[in-house]
């Protein structure tokens, strides 16, 4: 063996972890199927890090938002995922969102050319006996999940998750559309198309009656995810579903009425030339067609020209809670870690936070020495006392950082300065376990 760790996976939680592995001097293989033959059924590109079903990375504010403090704290653990999205960043109000493809090119690059890493385009099938970091995200292949299915006697689990529709911009009439960001807040970095009773209720009966993709036998059970709901499966919970959901039209002010609009499409901005914009909260399995023609119904999309439909696949992961240890080892092989998605947290950001984790513990105990896992008040802690025994084995699903992982915080502040309160606390919490878990570069 030539290298000190293995990494299986070049998504955003594999390619953080290689990072975090090779600036702290250790050697590093990555293994990425895709570009050596293989793909998957979400992703487009070769790219490491390929953002497939969106291009944000959620709240920025890291002062009233367990996303943006996630941030936070990664930008304090020099996180390359984070670097290269604020180096990329695209006008998204205050969310982070970046140009995926000028993102994972960035990524790309700074993980091949670093001199500590060696990155192989190969498929790994079994379960290595050397320390491996496993992250292989929500698609990982069949004849590695079953070795792992095989080793620790769990079935995987697994939900669908959708991807949303991208537009051209200049297929989009503004005449009727207009630029604006909830409550004004963050800028004018919105596309919105309203929608009134009449629109609406004909839209939900569209999607309802709409042809979807179907499934091949083995998804027939597949749950999906909360987080990730097709937009046509929320239709069918009721017709006024999508008007609390993706199409909420509170807080826009329609500069042509005055007034809210009854219901509201929002588009955001998918690349720094502002030529796609994503179509926020559309993840989808109807059928391509379908997708042309019930989209156009929507008021200033008639003439939209996609640059992407939407799709669905389904994604994996495994009964953390029951399989991995505090330091996200396999319990029954200890020399296998596991980062990302697999491992059931959610999100672009979550997954790259666990490769952070996952790559620290590896580097400590390649020293000899132990880490201690951030506080559980923390972002980064809470996340992984929840995937590592905070959740409940027997009901564990998927799960976005969020301020309902930590323990409250003390007194009973008003609403309006209770998640700052557990910013404040996270914070604080989070500068002293730095302080004294520090991992210093080589010598």
């Amino acid at each position: 063996m030539s290298y000190d760790v293995h990494v299986i996976g070049g998504g955003l939680a594999g390619s953080e972890a290689a990072w975090q592995l090779a600036e702290a001097g250790l050697s590093v293989r990555l293994s990425e199927m895709r570009g050596g033959g293989d793909s998957t059924p979400a992703h487009e590109t070769d790219r490491l890090a390929e953002m497939v079903c969106s291009n944000s990375f959620r709240s920025d504010d890291a002062e009233h938002n367990a996303v943006g403090l996630l941030h936070q704290e990664m930008r304090d653990l020099d996180s390359l995922v984070m670097r290269a999205a604020d180096k990329h960043r695209v006008p998204a109000g205050s969310a982070l969102a970046v140009d995926r493809e000028e993102f994972a090119a960035e990524i790309t690059r700074e993980v091949e050319q670093h001199p500590n890493i060696n990155v192989v385009r190969e498929r790994i099938n079994v379960l290595p006996e050397h320390p491996t970091i496993i992250a292989t995200g929500p698609l990982t292949g069949s004849d590695l999940a079953d070795a792992v299915a095989a080793e620790t006697g769990q079935d995987a689990l697994a939900f669908f998750d959708a991807i949303a529709p991208i537009v051209h911009r200049d297929s989009i009439d503004m005449d009727v559309a207009w630029m604006a960001a909830r409550w004004d807040k963050g800028g004018k970095d919105y596309i919105n198309c309203p929608l009134d009773k009449e629109q609406y209720a004909a839209f939900v009966a569209a999607l309802v009656d709409g042809e979807k993709m179907p499934f091949k036998d083995w998804e027939q059970d597949t749950p999906y995810f909360e987080g990730c709901m097709p937009i046509e499966v929320m239709a069918e919970r009721g017709p006024e579903t999508l008007r609390f959901g993706p199409m909420k039209p509170t807080g826009l002010d329609n500069p042509k009425t005055g007034r809210w609009p009854y219901a509201v499409v929002q588009l955001r901005q998918d690349n720094s030339l502002g030529t796609l914009w994503n179509m926020v909260g559309f993840q989808t399995k109807l059928k391509h067609g379908e997708q042309v023609r019930i989209f156009r119904t929507i008021p200033g999309l008639e003439n939209a020209e996609f640059a992407r439909l939407g799709g669905i696949h389904r994604n994996s992961f495994i009964n953390s809670p029951k399989l991995l240890d505090g330091e996200l080892r396999l319990k029954s092989k200890p020399n296998i870690r596991f980062a990302g998605q697999i491992t059931g947290c959610e999100g672009y950001v979550e997954s790259a936070a666990v490769g952070i984790l996952a790559a620290r513990f590896a580097i400590a105990e390649h020293r000899g020495e132990t880490l201690a896992a951030p506080p559980v008040e923390t972002a980064l802690g809470a996340l992984l006392n929840h995937i590592t025994g905070g959740a409940d084995a027997e009901t564990f699903q998927p799960m976005n950082v969020n301020f309902g992982l930590m323990p409250p915080p003390p007194g009973r502040a008003k609403k309006a300065d209770r998640k700052r309160a557990y910013t404040d606390r996270a914070r604080t919490a989070f500068s002293q376990w730095l302080d004294q878990s520090r991992i210093t570069e080589p010598a």
